[in-house]
């Protein structure tokens, strides 16, 4: 891409205003807006469901990325994908049977997305190159916003990105989320990340669109 996505992560605005937040995030400068959806059994933090995602999405005009984090991501995907979600990413850890999980949320008319953990292995990629539309690449343990940024991580976006390209999949996006701020966005998208994740840099920020703009 000839042009880096922002997606700002809401994880740390007030929770009862996520729609005007994401709103306002649009009006500084956002490509899409990044909904952390975390049930407390796979990471220790509970957050919001599918009602927060339809005042998000029905706020603004680009698309939103509702990443489930979550051991049983296939109860919550019609729910998503109705609530308006463009893009709905799961993990590679939760479910044996990723294929039919991608399919489904392609069936129910929204991107799919393919998360891996840290300490997570690429090699699904492989075989499901051509059922993705975005992997993203957590360079922090899910769970916790403000963590500081695993740069040893990099290598695995590069080999993301080559994965995709030599198995069919050379159409998807390569995210990255987790400690992503303006000292090591250029090595990101060097690497080929397409797309930048971000929490606390942007909506810490007391500029949000001059963050994002220090961002690309």
């Amino acid at each position: 891409m000839s042009r880096v996505l922002v997606a700002p992560s809401i994880l740390g605005c007030d929770q009862g205003m996520l729609g005007p937040a994401s709103r306002s995030l649009q009006d500084a400068g956002a490509d899409m807006i990044h909904l952390d959806v975390m049930d407390g059994v796979f990471v220790p933090v509970l957050t919001v469901g599918s009602g927060v995602a339809a005042a998000v999405c029905s706020s603004v005009d680009i698309p939103v990325d509702a990443h489930l984090m979550v051991s049983r991501p296939g109860d919550l995907i019609d729910a998503f994908a109705e609530a308006g979600c463009g893009y709905i990413t799961v993990h590679a850890e939760v479910d044996p049977h990723m294929d039919r999980l991608l399919c489904r949320i392609r069936e129910a008319g929204c991107l799919a997305g393919l998360a891996f953990n840290p300490s997570t292995p690429l090699d699904m990629l492989r075989w499901e190159a051509k059922s993705v539309d975005l992997v993203l690449i957590m360079t922090v343990n899910p769970g916790y916003g403000g963590q500081e940024h695993m740069a040893h991580l990099h290598g695995k976006v590069r080999m993301a990105r080559e994965l995709l390209d030599s198995h069919g999949g050379g159409e998807a996006l390569v995210a990255v989320d987790g400690g992503v701020n303006d000292s090591n966005s250029r090595a990101l998208v060097q690497a080929g990340a397409d797309i930048l994740v971000s929490g606390s840099f942007i909506t810490g920020s007391h500029d949000p669109a001059e963050a994002i703009r220090r961002l690309r």
